[in-house]
């Protein structure tokens, strides 16, 4: 099979879908890959490292995608890209369908078997190919949060820690998976006063016993949630549903209640947000005010730690594409029911029903296409 690697070209965003030792793995499993020129740049590393690696350099992404059989990236299609797919062609990314129509509809018409790293999950509904991820926006989330609190920034001028004499700061955490358990790790090293919420009690119970009660654990609940979020300094959105859109936990009426110049972090914006007044933004221009609360909503927070990112993301996904590329994606997502999840459009129809569900279409079961 010939895989494409092009460069990704979502804003600020630098990192590259496989690593050159991913690249080494599949070509000594007999396939081809194809790198866009200058593609792993910004995760630092270089156009000679590739090549040592087995990969064949190509000029431009419309070449790269032209010649594959599967593209690997990073972020989801932008929509230069989704004019370039082609029926019957493997895209294998991050989508994030179920906030935006304009790309389902998009992957629609181009016919492409559409494989979401998102929604790859285990039998035991953990998501591996998320996981990653979210373990680098976790903990990037309490660090972004600490430099907004500061007054420069826009923020009430708090210190995480505090000093001695003075109250830390408080944060909380709305969602105690892999990004709300990330927060709180690093929250909590810079000695924060650290408040996990969810729904999920036997969650909470593991994160009490692990963190020997260091970290409050509190029943989500829409009482609970007010009187938390009225009283923090740094609130992170972690709150996931796999392939569908976030709840709003944080609704705008609540905003005017809440501390002025305290930091909202939702990392869950690129599922659409848990925050109400949450919109993506970009490295470029990551941050707003909304009733005297700074908003942060970068969608892609782990593109700014690139290397990191993507040596851990190919990790993840290398298994997964390797399956793909021996087997061919049928067979591939017929003997593992987990890869069978992923798929989110193919042959024109949505796949996964939470994405149908999020835009009112059509949903067809993945089997009575396979």
């Amino acid at each position: 099979m010939i895989i494409g690697v092009p460069k990704e070209i979502k804003n600020n965003e630098f990192r590259v879908g496989m690593t050159p030792g991913g690249v080494h793995e599949f070509v000594t499993h007999g396939h081809s890959v194809l790198v866009e020129k200058a593609a792993g740049e910004g995760s630092s590393f270089t156009d000679d490292e590739y090549l040592a690696a087995g990969a064949e350099l190509v000029s431009t992404a419309e070449e790269v995608f032209a010649r594959a059989d599967m593209i690997v990236k990073v972020k989801e299609p932008q929509a230069v890209e989704i004019a370039r797919l082609r029926p019957g062609q493997i895209l294998y990314t991050y989508l994030h369908l179920a906030p935006d129509l304009a790309q389902t509809q998009g992957l629609i018409k181009s016919g492409a078997v559409c494989i979401a790293y998102e929604t790859v999950e285990l039998p035991d509904h953990s998501l591996p190919l998320l996981a990653p991820m979210s373990e680098v926006a976790g903990r990037m989330a309490a660090q972004v949060g600490a430099a907004y609190l500061q007054k420069p920034n826009g923020g009430r001028g708090v210190l995480m820690g505090g000093v001695p004499g003075t109250y830390p700061a408080k944060v909380v955490i709305l969602g105690g998976g892999v990004v709300g358990s990330n927060a709180a790790y690093v929250a909590m090293g810079m000695g924060a006063d650290v408040t996990i919420m969810d729904v999920n009690l036997d969650r909470l119970r593991y994160l009490d016993e692990i963190w020997g009660g260091r970290v409050r654990t509190v029943y989500s609940s829409k009482h609970s949630i007010k009187e938390a979020v009225y009283a923090a300094d740094l609130v992170i959105g972690a709150v996931l549903l796999p392939g569908a859109k976030t709840p709003y936990l944080i609704t705008k009426e609540m905003l005017p209640k809440m501390k002025c110049g305290s930091v909202v972090v939702d990392v869950s914006v690129d599922q659409g947000g848990c925050i109400e007044t949450t919109h993506a933004t970009t490295h470029a221009d990551p941050t707003y005010f909304v009733d005297g609360v700074l908003h942060y909503g970068v969608a892609n927070m782990p593109g700014a730690v690139p290397n990191t990112s993507t040596v851990a993301l190919t990790h993840a996904t290398l298994r997964y594409g390797l399956a793909i590329a021996n087997k061919g994606w049928r067979q591939a997502v017929t003997d593992d029911g987990a890869l069978a999840k992923g798929v989110n459009v193919l042959d024109g129809k949505i796949t996964y029903k939470s994405v149908a569900d999020a835009h009112g279409m059509n949903y067809t079961p993945l089997d009575r296409l396979l």
